[in-house]
């Protein structure tokens, strides 16, 4: 009997605890049972993948580096980036299709820049005598592929820029367009040619880019890069491996200690060009097992790259499921280049508003 109640007083002391602990925010790590239990910035889940059945605070957003230092060139900070940015769980076609094609992402672009998403990546196809979103192939948009026309997610983008003037945003193309002038067209229907960042300043030999104050001075704060080469002599829309070097997407870029350029890049210490991009994630997009993917094998992965860059961390590390982790996830590999890339820290908490690392 004895036994018995000093049992049942040691769970009690337990959960008496616990349900302290959650009466308040709760840091990263901590356990957890709703969303709203944990700080602003975390949210609450489990990562089965590893092994891990302890739901706990996990984070969902990186530091704004433009927290702290808004003064140096572009290419000198890290941004959050989601690999197909629009492919969204349980989304249904705006054709009233079922979408039989993979998704990537969790929630909408509107809730990705309020995590501080940065990067977006989206396909753009011509599809219904209009330019669609899809997640496709052999460059044909479907209507089980199709997920929505591309303005409606550009003017996502234009209400945050119009309502945030010191963010900046950075839109990748897989340009699968043929129409004449389709992006010009897509992109002035949403209200964004405004704030493009002309192609003319884009410095074209690995030079640094202008400051972030300056382009926030100067209302550019939108940069866009498509992958078909053409357009810049047609649309003035920069192509994107002449300003960056990327690392092999899907199965090949996972593997560990190495990164490969992608077909269409330079080499990854190619210095010619100041920008560079980081891709960790799958050939099949899964929601379960990327809390693995996003946690510690995604740390590695930008080290790798560092190194294959020419000592040179990313400017942009892209991610399925951003929000999926073990505990820091891409949020803080962000971090991490950003506190290495702006003042010498191993995290940008670190970093002090003078750009100093303390």
């Amino acid at each position: 009997m004895l036994q018995r109640l000093v049992f049942l007083l040691i769970v009690l002391l337990i959960q008496s605890s616990f349900l302290f602990e959650i009466s308040s925010a709760l840091q990263e790590g901590k356990t957890c049972i709703l969303n709203d239990n944990c700080d602003a910035g975390l949210h609450c889940e489990t990562c089965l993948a590893n092994n891990n059945l302890r739901p706990r605070c996990s984070r969902t957003q990186p530091i704004n580096p433009i927290s702290k230092v808004k003064g140096l060139p572009f290419n000198k900070y890290a941004w959050l980036t989601t690999h197909n940015s629009f492919a969204r769980l349980g989304q249904v076609s705006k054709t009233g299709s079922v979408i039989l094609a993979p998704t990537n992402q969790q929630d909408s672009v509107t809730s990705q820049l309020a995590n501080g998403v940065r990067g977006f990546m989206l396909d753009m196809y011509d599809f219904e005598n209009n330019i669609w979103l899809c997640h496709s192939f052999d460059g044909t948009c479907f209507n089980f592929t199709a997920f929505q026309p591309a303005v409606n997610v550009l003017r996502e983008i234009q209400v945050f820029l119009e309502n945030n003037k010191d963010e900046v945003v950075t839109i990748i193309i897989e340009d699968y367009v043929k129409s004449p002038k389709g992006l010009t067209k897509v992109f002035n229907a949403a209200g964004l040619q405004k704030f493009m960042f002309p192609v003319t300043r884009m410095p074209k030999i690995g030079g640094d880019w202008p400051t972030l104050d300056d382009m926030i001075q100067q209302n550019q704060r939108l940069l866009v890069f498509t992958s078909d080469r053409s357009k810049e002599a047609t649309e003035g829309i920069a192509y994107q491996w002449k300003y960056m070097v990327e690392n092999q997407y899907g199965n090949g870029g996972l593997k560990v200690g190495a990164c490969p350029n992608r077909a269409q890049s330079a080499p990854m210490s190619d210095k010619s060009k100041s920008l560079v991009l980081v891709n960790h994630f799958p050939d099949a997009p899964d929601l379960v097992v990327a809390c693995r993917q996003n946690s510690a094998p995604l740390l590695e992965s930008i080290k790798a790259c560092y190194q294959a860059a020419g000592q040179r961390w990313p400017n942009f590390i892209a991610v399925d499921f951003y929000k999926r982790s073990d505990g820091g996830g891409a949020p803080q590999a962000v971090d991490v280049s950003n506190g290495n890339l702006i003042c010498g820290c191993d995290n940008f908490a670190a970093c002090k508003a003078n750009g100093e690392c303390g």
